[in-house]
């Protein structure tokens, strides 16, 4: 039975799933070939992702793909309430609720693993490390799963180098077609959204500082500069330093990009990005937030302990005030802005991001007799076809190879 905060609210979730459901095509169309094809008929699904309406769209086109599905969020400040009763009145057993403690973050985890899933359809790793440690027992029941998010696949990619992945997962974030997209255009976007709905402050003419120049950095940056900010940027990889600079951002240590950020924003999937070091440089009422998966990045918990006074400064923006007179405000409480404090990315966005979610879950279904091995990328042709479907929504048409180019693009002598 579904655990939510309140089932009244049911009717402005539904609301909010239609309408992403009507700005995302390419999940539309795997939806009616699912209710033909059925590929989850008679099996279990454990969902954990942010739990917003794009999600709750998903959960709803694997259920029509046969799947009993079970869900739950993958951050305690990222469900939203009324959402998480609308999929509930839609047949799913969901699990959730925004502000839950860790304890019961972590029971609504265990509440969709104790029915023994089938697949699993994880956000950060969350899932996938309590089935292995708490759930043991119904690892062979485990088809596979599909992982979201660079910060999960990090983690998958230790498990499996210690020998502790027990299962096939793919790796959807890998997939061009997340990251290319869902990384860049989607945490760009989003973030600034987040940011902005917030503060209520002007970004033009501010000094932001990006920590982290993956495609989700490179993402936030690109919207940094759109917005008329003078951006910063702080890497520990030489060559995603040398990229940013190529780019046109200055490139800088966290420990002098601290004495003149007005905006400050990580995305590394690290831990002690800005340290309380780093906010004893900063200057007074500068904002601090993370659109990294877990909230590690920005050193709250070490803020508390220095801060002299702390004050709610307006909804989701909580302000330290520190013994040398100068002040920071730190967004979400470290979590990620983008969902934590908004409705994370656009719905066209996850709409091609939940199809390679779809797409190899059935890939695993329809799969399930083979040795996939551990860690899996998305295969190309996956990847195609959300492509492909994507162009035929917007109306776009592109050139093909002719059998004569191919044959001299799969020649290796060029003189024949």
């Amino acid at each position: 039975m579904s655990d939510v905060r309140d089932m009244s609210l049911a009717a402005s979730g539904c609301q909010k799933i239609d309408w992403v459901r009507d700005h995302m095509p390419v999940l539309r169309s795997i939806d009616e070939d699912f209710k033909k094809t059925r590929p989850f008929e008679g099996l279990k699904l454990a969902l954990s992702i942010h739990m917003e309406a794009k999600t709750a769209y998903l959960a709803t086109v694997l259920q029509d793909g046969g799947a009993k599905v079970y869900a739950t969020g993958s951050n305690v400040l990222s469900t939203q309430d009324d959402v998480a009763a609308g999929l509930a009145s839609r047949g799913v057993e969901i699990f959730a609720y925004h502000g839950a403690t860790e304890e019961e973050y972590n029971r609504h985890l265990s509440n969709v693993l104790e029915i023994g899933p089938n697949i699993i359809i994880d956000d950060g790793g969350d899932l996938v490390n309590m089935m292995h440690n708490k759930y043991a027992d119904l690892l062979p029941g485990v088809i596979g799963g599909c992982e979201e998010t660079t910060t999960g696949i990090q983690r998958l990619k230790a498990m499996d180098a210690a020998g502790e992945l027990k299962f096939p997962m793919m790796m959807v974030n890998n997939a061009q077609c997340k990251f290319l997209f869902d990384n860049r255009y989607g945490t760009g976007q989003s973030v600034w959204t987040g940011i902005n709905r917030t503060t209520n402050l002007i970004v033009s003419g501010k000094k932001v500082v990006v920590a982290g120049y993956g495609w989700c950095g490179k993402g936030v940056a690109m919207r940094a500069k759109g917005l008329g900010a003078r951006v910063y940027v702080t890497e520990v990889d030489p060559i995603k330093a040398v990229e940013a600079i190529m780019d046109g951002f200055e490139v800088m240590p966290m420990a002098e990009a601290a004495k003149i950020g007005d905006f400050f924003v990580t995305v590394t999937g690290c831990k002690d990005v800005i340290t309380t070091e780093h906010m004893l440089q900063m200057k007074d009422g500068a904002i601090l937030c993370n659109a990294g998966h877990f909230n590690c990045e920005v050193a709250v918990e070490a803020l508390e302990k220095i801060a002299v006074k702390k004050v709610e400064r307006r909804a989701n923006i909580m302000g330290y005030y520190l013994e040398n007179g100068r002040s920071v405000n730190v967004l979400a409480e470290g979590r990620l802005v983008n969902l934590a404090a908004g409705d994370g990315h656009p719905a066209e966005i996850m709409d091609m991001s939940f199809a390679i979610q779809a797409l190899c879950a059935a890939y695993l279904a329809n799969n399930r007799d083979k040795d996939l091995g551990t860690l899996q990328t998305v295969p190309a042709e996956i990847d195609r076809e959300v492509a492909e479907r994507k162009l035929s929504f917007m109306d776009v048409a592109i050139d093909h190879l002719t059998e004569d180019q191919q044959a001299y693009i799969d020649s290796w002598n060029l003189d024949e």
